[in-house]
């Protein structure tokens, strides 16, 4: 992905009533990586049959794309699977960190297309990837899907 890949909108929010002076500033594609790369669980927002549903995953960063594993069995599992071969769900993935004190913090969005990791090959490089600084050791049986970015942003905000 380039740095142009990333949409924004025009102005920032309003700040919320009573907090004056805060800053909110768009987060380029490349600290929202690198903010994806240190985290272990984000939200994974989709329609399913019930209607719209997020949900906690335990996630990995891999080649600039998101690595989640579905419970087995669930809900979540069985509403991403279209029934077509290769077809792809759209979904959003978001993660973020808040300290409730001063209401300052990041957040960043992820929407894409989601896939089943159907192949031992892609399996296998997801796997045996180097470089992790989480043990993943549940991916080497575990359902996994992959999220492919399209969009991705950030926000921080803070008092200056």
């Amino acid at each position: 992905m380039t740095g142009n890949s990333i949409r924004r909108s025009g102005s920032a929010p309003p700040s919320p009533p009573g907090v004056s002076g805060r800053v909110i500033e768009s987060l380029d594609e490349s600290e929202c990586l690198r903010l994806l790369g240190g985290a272990r669980v984000g939200r994974l927002g989709y329609t399913g049959r019930e209607g719209p549903n997020v949900v906690p995953v335990v996630y990995k960063l891999h080649k600039e794309s998101i690595v989640f594993h579905p419970l087995e069995g669930t809900f979540t599992e069985e509403d991403l699977r279209t029934g077509i071969a290769h077809a792809e769900y759209e979904v959003a993935f978001e993660i973020d960190q808040i300290d409730p004190y001063t209401r300052g913090g990041w957040a960043v969005v992820v929407v894409g297309s989601a896939h089943h990791v159907d192949t031992e090959a892609e399996r296998a490089s997801i796997v045996n990837a180097g470089g992790d600084p989480f043990p993943w050791p549940e991916a080497k049986t575990a359902p996994l899907m992959r999220i492919q970015p399209v969009h991705i942003r950030g926000r921080r905000s803070y008092l200056p």
